[in-house]
């Protein structure tokens, strides 16, 4: 900074404002960060989802786009993995929210993937 009789002067002002804005949207784009975290707490969700065939443990799947982790299970060939994980009263089928629960259990894990990417992408800001 460089005082002056007509103001301040900040150097590295363009520079700093320049990271900061590329920094926001590194921010915005956190996929790989989010792919990771999906992969902890899917690979928990496929070691602890009930098994009778094995056939729901092998349909859960992970992805990561540019604004959150997505964690799936289910579709055409097991249709059944809805009410596994929430329950049907309606059909006496108690809820098994092993997806939930393999995420609470993962948080530790996942949360420091996030913290690091945080401080990678913060740690690129340049000011002067």
């Amino acid at each position: 900074m460089v005082a002056s009789s007509a103001g301040i002067r900040v150097e590295g002002a363009a520079r700093l404002r320049r990271t900061m804005r590329q920094a926001g949207e590194d921010l915005g784009d956190l996929k790989a960060a989010h792919t990771a975290a999906g992969a902890i707490a899917g690979g928990r969700a496929r070691e602890t989802a009930p098994h009778r065939t094995g056939r729901l443990a092998r349909n859960v799947r992970w992805s990561g786009s540019k604004t959150s982790a997505t964690i799936r299970a289910g579709g055409v060939s097991v249709p059944y993995a809805g009410p596994i994980h929430w329950g049907w009263p309606r059909r006496h089928i108690g809820a098994q929210p092993f997806i939930t629960q393999a995420a609470q259990a993962t948080e530790p894990q996942w949360a420091a993937v996030y913290q690091q990417a945080v401080e990678t992408i913060l740690g690129r800001v340049k000011g002067v």
